[in-house]
C-alpha cells in the first residue's frame, strides 16, 4: 500500500488502521479497572470516579492532543517523535534535542513492558476456565515465537490483524452493553465531577491516576503508526474504538456495582462480565489482540531506530527488508534486547498485576517530550493565535504533570529499568553531541581550485595507476565543496592517481521516502560530484546507486563516459572502480577535559561496536578501502620535553 493510498479513505484502509494503530490502547481494557480496583473495597466514588477520569483521559489525551491535534504534525505522512522533530528542529535552536531524546528513550524503553503485560493478561483468563494452569510458560512462549518470526516479516498474517481487531472491538462493545443493561445508572459515571471527586475526596485518590493512565498510553504509539494509514483513517476508526473501550469500562464498572461482596478478591472484571460458555473463546481473541498489540510496537520500535539512525542519534545497526513491502524492516539487534527485556520482565514480575504498578511511568515522560514539541510546531507552522496555544500547552501540561506526579511512586518498582533507559538516553546523547563535536572540526575546500592538480595527477603516467573510477564519500552539501581530509588522502604519501575522480554526498531529506539524484560535472569527464536526496527512512545502497548513476550517463551518452575506457578488460567486463572509506580515530596528542574525554571515548567505543560504514552506505568489502584519520580535538598545549 502505497502513500497514495493510505491517505484516502476505503474498507480496507480502514481495517488497515484497526489491525496496525490500536493494538496498546485498545487492548487496555484487560487490565485498567483491575488496577484502578485493586484490593480496594468496592464504592461508587471508587467505581464511578474511576470510569469518569478514564473517560476524561481519553477524551483530553487521545482524542484531543493525538487523533485532533498532534495527528495534523505530520512529516509528509508520518508520524511519531523523531518526525516532529524533523518538522520542528529549525526553530528551536538546539534547544529540542534533549526533548527529542528523552521522548524516543521513553517510547522505546516502555516497549519493553508493553508486549508481557498485554499478553499475560490476556493469558491469565485460561486460569479461570483451566485451574492450575501454568500461565508464565505459555506467556514466554508465545513471546518468544513472537519474537522468532520478526525475521521473516508480517506479510503473510498482516491481513489477518485487520478482521482480528474488528471481532476485538465488537466484542469489548457486546460485552459491555450486555453490562450496562443491568445497572443503566453507570452512564452518569460520565460526569466529570465524579473524577473530581475520586481525586479530591477518595482516600489517596490523586495516586490513583497512576492506574487511570494506562487506558491512554497507547496515545503516543498512535501517533508513531502515523505514517502507515493516514490520519483521516486513524480519526475515522477512532470513533468506533473509542465507543467500544468505554462501553466496555462502563460495562466493567456496571458488572463492579452489583457485586454484593466488598472485595474483588483480585479477579479481572475484563474476564467476569463474559457468560461461562464463552470465556474460553474470549480468553484465544483476547491473547490474538495482545500479539497484534505486541506486533504493533515491535514494529514501531524498529521504525524508532531506523528514523534515529536516520537523523544521527543511535550508531548505525545492521537492518533488514524480510519482505517487499516498503518500510517493513527488521532490525536483528533491537529485536533481541526487546525479546530479552520482555523475558526478563514477565520472569520478574511474574504476572500482570505485579506489572501494572511499573507501566506508564515512561509514557508520561514520552507525553510531556511531545506536548514540548508541539508547542513550537503550532507556534512556528501551525501559526496559531499564541493566546490560543497557551491554553492548550498549560491544560496537556498540567494534565500530564498531575499524571507524571502520579506515576513517580512507580520508580520503586521499575528501578532496574532506569538502568536500561539511562543506556538508551546516554547512546542517543553520546552519538548526537560526539559528531556534532567531529563535524565542527570538518573542514571544507573549494574542489574547483584543485581540479587543475587532479587533471595533472590523472595524466602523470609515472604514478602508478589506483583505480580507473575513485569515488569519496563526502559531507560537503555545496556542490563545489569537498573535505580538506579527502583531498590530503588523493595527494598526500602515495597519490592515488585515476582517470575519474567521483565525490559522492548523501543528503539526507525530511521527507521520509525520497530517492533522487543530481550530476555536477566540475573537470570535463575527470572531477563530478553526485548528490544523492535519499529520506530518513531508506537504508542506503550507495555502490547500487553508483553504479546506476554510471549506467544512466552511459547510455544518455553524457559527459562522455562512453566513449572512454571504463578499467574492464577482455578478461573482466566488469568496470575498475574503487570506495575510499575515511575513518577518524582518536589521535594521542589530545589532552581531554574529564566530560569530553567521556563523550568522545565513549563516541569511538560506540562507533567500534556499530555497523562499519562500509556495510552502512550498502559497500562490497572488495570494492571499498578503510583509511583512517587521526583527529585532534584538544592537542596538548604545553609539552615539557628537555634535552640533556
Amino acid at each position: 500500500m502505497n502513500k497514495s493510498t493510505i491517505q484516502k479513505v476505503s474498507a480496507a484502509s480502514l481495517l488497515v488502521a484497526l489491525g496496525i494503530i490500536y493494538g496498546d490502547i485498545g487492548t487496555s481494557p484487560l487490565y485498567v479497572m483491575k488496577a484502578i480496583i485493586g484490593q480496594r473495597e468496592i464504592s461508587k466514588l471508587l467505581v464511578y470516579g474511576g470510569i469518569s477520569c478514564i473517560f476524561w483521559t481519553l477524551t483530553f489525551q487521545t482524542t484531543f492532543k493525538y487523533i485532533f491535534l498532534t495527528l495534523s504534525a505530520d512529516n509528509h505522512g508520518e508520524g511519531g517523535v523523531f518526525s516532529l522533530y524533523a518538522l520542528v528542529k529549525r526553530f528551536g535552536k538546539g534547544k529540542l534535542v534533549i526533548p527529542t531524546i528523552l521522548g524516543a528513550t521513553t517510547l522505546l524503553a516502555d516497549g519493553i513492558i508493553t508486549p508481557p503485560i498485554s499478553v499475560a493478561s490476556a493469558v491469565e483468563g485460561l486460569g479461570d476456565v483451566v485451574p492450575g494452569i501454568p500461565i508464565l510458560p505459555i506467556v514466554i512462549l508465545i513471546l518468544s515465537g513472537l519474537f522468532f518470526f520478526q525475521r521473516f516479516g508480517t506479510q503473510k498474517v498482516g491481513f489477518f490483524f485487520g478482521p482480528a481487531m474488528v471481532v476485538w472491538f465488537s466484542m469489548l462493545f457486546v460485552l459491555g452493553f450486555v453490562q450496562i443493561l443491568d445497572h443503566p445508572a453507570i452512564l452518569t459515571a460520565l460526569n466529570p465531577m465524579y473524577a473530581y471527586q475520586l481525586l479530591v475526596e477518595y482516600p489517596n485518590g490523586f495516586w490513583l491516576l497512576g492506574a487511570v493512565f494506562l487506558c491512554t498510553t497507547g496515545a503516543e504509539a498512535l501517533y508513531s503508526d502515523l505514517g502507515h494509514c493516514g490520519k483521516k483513517n486513524i480519526r475515522i476508526t477512532w470513533i468506533f474504538v473509542k465507543i467500544a473501550l468505554v462501553v466496555n469500562y462502563l460495562g466493567q464498572a456496571s458488572w463492579l456495582m452489583n457485586q454484593g461482596k466488598p472485595f474483588l478478591e483480585g479477579r479481572n472484571p475484563f474476564y467476569t462480565i463474559m457468560p461461562q460458555w464463552f470465556l474460553f473463546s474470549g480468553v484465544i481473541i483476547a491473547t490474538f489482540a495482545a500479539i497484534i498489540a505486541s506486533q504493533a510496537l515491535i514494529s514501531g520500535s524498529y521504525t524508532l531506530i531506523n528514523e534515529a539512525m536516520s537523523l544521527n542519534f543511535w550508531p548505525r545497526v545492521a537492518m533488514r527488508n524480510p519482505t517487499n513491502l516498503k518500510g517493513q524492516i527488521y532490525i536483528p539487534s533491537v529485536n533481541t534486547i526487546l525479546w530479552a527485556g520482555c523475558i526478563l520482565m514477565i520472569l520478574y514480575f511474574k504476572n500482570s498485576s505485579n506489572m501494572e504498578a511499573a507501566y506508564g511511568f515512561s509514557i508520561t515522560i514520552a507525553m510531556l517530550m511531545t506536548t514540548v514539541l508541539l508547542n513550537y510546531y503550532l507556534i512556528y507552522i501551525k501559526k496559531m493565535n499564541r493566546i490560543l496555544i497557551a491554553i492548550i500547552i498549560t491544560v496537556f501540561g498540567i494534565i500530564e504533570i498531575a499524571f507524571f506526579v502520579a506515576n513517580i511512586v512507580k520508580i520503586k518498582e521499575r528501578w532496574m529499568f532506569l538502568f536500561f533507559e539511562l543506556f538508551i538516553f546516554m547512546t542517543m546523547y553520546t552519538w548526537f553531541f560526539a559528531r556534532k563535536i567531529n563535524n565542527k572540526f570538518l573542514k571544507f575546500t573549494n574542489l574547483g581550485e584543485h581540479t587543475q592538480q587532479l587533471q595533472e595527477l590523472s595524466n602523470d603516467i609515472s604514478i602508478p595507476k589506483y583505480s580507473t573510477h575513485l569515488i569519496y564519500l563526502s559531507k560537503a552539501d555545496r556542490n563545489y565543496e569537498v573535505e580538506e581530509k579527502i583531498l590530503k588522502s588523493i595527494f598526500s604519501k602515495k597519490p592515488k592517481r585515476a582517470d575519474v575522480y567521483w565525490f559522492f554526498h548523501i543528503n539526507r531529506t525530511n521527507d521520509p521516502f525520497t530517492l533522487n539524484y543530481e550530476v555536477i560535472e566540475l573537470l570535463d569527464d575527470k572531477v563530478i560530484k553526485i548528490v544523492l536526496n535519499i529520506g530518513f527512512r531508506i537504508q542506503p545502497k550507495v555502490e547500487l546507486y553508483f553504479k546506476k548513476i554510471v549506467q544512466n550517463l552511459v547510455q544518455n551518452k553524457e559527459l562522455n563516459l562512453h566513449i572512454r575506457p571504463d578499467g574492464s578488460t577482455k578478461y573482466n567486463a566488469e568496470p575498475d572502480f574503487k570506495f575510499i572509506i575515511l575513518e577518524k580515530f582518536l589521535s594521542v596528542e589530545n589532552e581531554f577535559t574529564v566530560k569530553d574525554a567521556f563523550l568522545l571515548n565513549s563516541y569511538y567505543m560506540l562507533k567500534n561496536w556499530s555497523l562499519s560504514d562500509i556495510k552502512a552506505f550498502g559497500l562490497d568489502k572488495s570494492d571499498a578501502e578503510i583509511e583512517e584519520v587521526a583527529f585532534v580535538y584538544q592537542p596538548i598545549i604545553k609539552l615539557e620535553l628537555e634535552r640533556k
